[in-house]
């Protein structure tokens, strides 16, 4: 399930006492991300792709809450989501994941980024973890992941104008999803796929790290070998199906370098090698969950 929240205008927002406001015409999925924004410029847009009915019966009763509270709301897929004909009035376009939490704040800081740069095609923000602390692995994973924000993300934003689109809290111009041949489906990592291709394109992108949005990271080491599977396996996949396209592409040598061989090779396969092998042993010195004295039951304290 995903937030897919678009922008009419690149006008930057004002708060000053004394100032004319306006609000942009905002489809978002989550009304409580934007309180700022009046009713009467927020369309929600909730997309499910699950074949499970008690799933899709969920959405639906859901979807009727709001809307018998008045607010403006749809329900759809992710397939179809950019293909309604109300999207062609909006011109960014904003996706978060369920479980992330953006601050009300995050689209008037986001958007500004886009007025007079119309080759900007992406705006990433950062994550940002609520459970950073419960044990061991989850301060190793943020520490991976700080690496990943803080050097990987920042350094190819201010040098290069690229980097892989992490698949939420990022804010997309929708002229540059259109130039790419929107969202295709030859692979399951589509984030980091139409940002290659939107990059191939002449399209730039910028990381915000002083934009955060709050998350969770797996606490078991389970959960987090199965996330690493989904998130390390797809990318060698993708390389694969982009290689011809990036070498005949018309960027510059140096950026076809930085996709080959810093992006593909060194970011998506060795550094997450060597983050995995580590993480495993140093995960098995600490246990994943303290239990308390008084989660036990008494019958197994006897």
């Amino acid at each position: 399930m995903e937030i897919f929240s678009n922008f009419r205008s690149p006008m930057v927002l004002d708060h000053k006492p004394g100032k004319k406001v306006f609000f942009p015409m905002v489809l978002v999925q989550i009304p409580m991300c934007n309180k700022k924004e009046p009713k009467s410029k927020l369309l929600i847009q909730i997309l499910d792709d699950s074949d499970d009915p008690t799933t899709q019966l969920l959405i639906k009763e859901e979807v009727q809450k709001w809307q018998h509270e008045g607010a403006r709301i749809k329900a759809g897929n992710v397939k179809s989501a950019m293909n309604y004909n109300y999207v062609k009035d909006y011109e960014f376009v904003a996706i978060f994941y369920a479980d992330f939490q953006p601050n009300h704040d995050f689209l008037t800081r986001i958007v500004p980024h886009f007025k007079d740069n119309d080759d900007l095609g992406l705006v990433q923000a950062r994550w940002s973890f609520v459970i950073k602390d419960e044990n061991l692995l989850t301060r190793l994973q943020n520490i991976n992941l700080a690496f990943h924000f803080e050097v990987e993300q920042q350094v190819n934003g201010v040098f290069l104008n690229f980097l892989g689109f992490d698949g939420t809290i990022g804010v997309w111009r929708i002229k540059a999803l259109e130039d790419t041949s929107g969202w295709l489906e030859r692979t399951t990592m589509a984030d980091m796929d139409i940002a290659v291709r939107a990059h191939l394109h002449g399209w730039k992108f910028v990381f915000l790290n002083d934009v955060e949005c709050h998350c969770e990271l797996p606490e078991s080491y389970e959960a987090y070998r199965k996330q690493q599977y989904r998130w390390h396996s797809e990318p060698m996949q993708l390389f694969y199906l982009c290689l011809p396209a990036v070498i005949h592409s018309k960027i510059s040598v140096w950026k076809k370098f930085n996709l080959i061989f810093l992006f593909f090779l060194l970011q998506k396969l060795s550094l997450p090698f060597y983050s995995f092998t580590l993480f495993y042993p140093l995960a098995r010195i600490e246990p994943f969950v303290t239990i308390h004295h008084f989660d036990i039951p008494h019958e197994l304290e006897e």
